[in-house]
């Protein structure tokens, strides 16, 4: 059944664009990031032929079994030409000889300026002849919002790519066994040995005196109810420490069991770890800095050694993950714009645009973590970037606390950790968010880790398909049947021989948020773990040829999740059903602070020239996310406020919004906005 769904949509598909000649050639200039993960197989993957679970054996060159498919699905000919590069610097490669190339990666911006000055099809004209993709854009605004290039003429670019959608990207993750070590149990906790807690430098974020009370999800995950934070029962835990002078590791845990029990009036009983890792957690950034301070002064009890270290980031001589250390000060200090879709721009309540490189706020946050490095609380190897140890914490069982992306890291349960040792997801922090709602701020969960469309996508070279309205039409029904039903479940699991069917063919399925989603095959989940050692997006990309570019499910991903991830996210996905943890919506939010921030907008040639030559703030700037960029933000983290310009908080944003053309940068982009917003209430007309 499923075959003739298929078939039939593939006819659809052909007669809407008429005039695409059998076995027509695409020339693909597309890809993910390295010679492993374009279309077709690399020498270094494919070795002497590569046999996968659909049977089929695969040599250099051959394209991948996604390719293959699309190929039959599509009648066509797929001609392999990417160069194996990012899709910023693949497109540079090609810029000048885009009459060579049918469809090519790039950055949404550059396919925007690129698509602009007429060096690429504008697919909006084309949406009648797309019936899929163009349902897609009319389900998702914010979407559209984020892909229109042109707001005079409603022009499209490029087609999206989402690694998932609507759904949290990146969370806080603990060795939870070290907290259930620390904080559960009658009486008070001992150890034979431990350290004494550093000087301390952090200062309280959260009240010290009075109460606040915070919504939650109930243990057992069924419906909620309010916590109470009574700081009048015992004080702020991070005031209590900060007064009562040298402290021992032990004296920290007991402190920090008191705390518990007076604060929460006895809600966690004994397994006061809930706080932190249970489904009804609400711990925030000082409870979080006092469990800190308890690690690193516990190694004897944790480890065995005598060192451990705090918090730490998945490759500590990498940018791009590093600065996963500056969002998780977002969600700490209750900051916006540190996990934007573009750049560090964020939506205010006002409807106006804001860049976090010049709050105040933002510095501020940085400030407290940088006392989290004076104390001793992040990663040793994070503070000088260095290699040694790096990507090396947990499998050596130094590390506590990170914030990453949940499939790929849980999965060292099974092949890092050892047994009673357990990494798993815990709940977001409680912060004060300033929504618009109240001016002092509430305070709640929310995340900004939220998928929507990413910065890179899939284009059409004008000058390729110019003359050839063959060619024009398979690029164009290949970015249409990648948007339809079937077509995402190909550019997510690959083709039907790697998905579980029924004796009638049909799928085997489980319902994925809300929506019944396939089983993926016995002998893929095998071989997944055997070809990539778990890790699906890498499998994915490198064998199967899928996820390379348009809508990704996380269904596939979420099947291959260890069973400590499942937990770990099971709770979060439960608090966002119930609405205890909020997120930036893909929509016009009624309240607009909540909406998400179109990833890509309609500056014109003339505007993005200007953009362009504030050189501290493009993507090779201050505030680069890149490999082998730089970042302010980290390196107030790790120094402090000694940079030149960036002396304090309200200095360093000033520094960005004068001396670096903030200001201007921000008016740039938020006229573009309004535009947007102009062009989105026309279409509704």
């Amino acid at each position: 059944m499923k075959k003739l769904l298929s078939v039939l949509l593939a006819l659809a598909m052909l007669l809407g664009c008429a005039a695409m000649a059998e076995g027509t050639v695409l020339r693909m200039a597309t890809g993910y990031n390295s010679t492993k993960t374009g279309i077709a197989f690399d020498a270094e993957t494919a070795g002497s032929g590569v046999t996968l679970a659909d049977g089929n054996t695969y040599n250099t060159g051959d394209l991948k079994p996604t390719w293959v498919e699309m190929e039959k699905i599509l009648d066509v000919k797929f001609e392999d030409k990417y160069q194996g590069n990012s899709a910023a610097k693949e497109f540079e490669f090609w810029k000048d000889r885009l009459n060579e190339v049918d469809m090519i990666s790039g950055t949404a911006a550059t396919l925007s300026e690129y698509g602009e000055a007429g060096s690429l099809v504008n697919l909006a004209e084309y949406l009648d002849q797309m019936p899929n993709f163009k349902a897609y854009l009319e389900a998702n605004p914010i979407v559209r919002l984020s892909i229109t290039g042109n707001t005079s003429t409603g022009a499209i670019y490029f087609s999206p790519y989402f690694d998932g959608v609507n759904d949290i990207e990146r969370m806080p993750l603990m060795r939870v066994d070290w907290v259930q070590k620390l904080l559960d149990g009658e009486g008070e906790f001992t150890a034979d040995a431990c350290n004494n807690l550093a000087p301390v430098v952090y200062e309280p974020y959260m009240p010290t005196s009075g109460s606040i009370e915070i919504e939650t999800v109930t243990l057992d995950g069924t419906g909620t109810e309010t916590v109470t934070k009574n700081y009048d029962a015992f004080g702020n835990v991070v005031a209590i420490m900060n007064d009562a002078g040298e402290l021992t590791g032990v004296d920290a845990v007991n402190l920090l069991r008191n705390y518990i029990d007076a604060a929460y009036d006895g809600y966690y009983g004994t397994e006061r770890s809930n706080l932190f890792i249970g489904q009804n957690a609400a711990w925030d950034a000082d409870e979080m800095v006092a469990l800190l301070r308890c690690v690193v002064a516990n190694p004897q009890t944790l480890n065995g050694t005598d060192s451990v270290q705090g918090l730490f980031t998945r490759e500590e001589n990498n940018n791009q993950r590093r600065v996963d250390m500056i969002r998780l000060a977002g969600h700490l200090f209750g900051v916006r714009g540190m996990e934007s879709r573009q750049d560090y721009l964020y939506v205010g309540a006002d409807n106006e645009l804001h860049d976090a490189r010049q709050d105040v706020a933002a510095y501020e946050a940085m400030g407290r973590m940088h006392a989290m490095v004076e104390e001793g609380l992040i990663s040793k190897a994070f503070i000088d970037a260095s290699e040694e140890n790096s990507g090396t914490y947990l499998e050596n069982d130094m590390g506590f606390m990170s914030y990453d992306y949940n499939q790929t890291q849980t999965i060292m349960n099974a092949t890092k950790l050892q047994e009673g040792e357990k990494y798993m997801a815990v709940m977001v922090p409680v912060a004060r968010w300033y929504d618009g709602t109240d001016e002092n701020g509430v305070y709640m969960r929310f995340t900004e880790s939220w998928r929507s469309v990413k910065t890179d996508g899939w284009a059409i070279s004008k000058a390729g398909v110019e003359g050839d309205e063959a060619k024009l039409n398979a690029a164009l029904a290949l970015i249409d049947y990648a948007f339809s039903e079937q077509g995402q479940i190909l550019m997510s699991y690959g083709p039907d021989a790697f998905i579980k069917t029924k004796d009638d063919g049909s799928y085997e399925t489980f319902v994925f948020n809300g929506k019944e989603m396939p089983v993926i095959a016995d002998a893929t989940y095998e071989e997944l773990w055997e070809k990539a050692s778990g890790n699906y997006t890498n499998y994915a990309r490198m064998y199967l040829g899928s996820t390379l570019s348009f809508a990704k499910s996380q269904a596939f991903e979420y099947q291959c999740t260890h069973e400590v991830g499942k937990e770990g996210a099971g709770h979060i996905s439960v608090a966002i059903g119930l609405g205890t943890i909020k997120h930036p919506e893909l929509a016009l939010a009624e309240n607009p602070w909540y909406t998400s921030v179109p990833t890509v907008l309609p500056n014109t040639k003339v505007e993005n020239d200007e953009l362009n030559s504030y050189t501290e703030l493009t993507a090779n700037g201050k505030f680069g996310l890149g490999k082998d960029g730089e970042n302010a933000f980290v390196n107030l983290i790790v120094n402090g406020f000694t940079l030149d310009g960036m002396t304090s908080p309200e200095a360093a944003a000033q520094t960005v919004d004068t001396d670096w053309y903030g200001y201007d940068y921000l008016l740039l982009k938020g006229d573009a906005w309004a535009r947007l917003l102009d062009y989105y209430t026309s279409l509704a007309e």
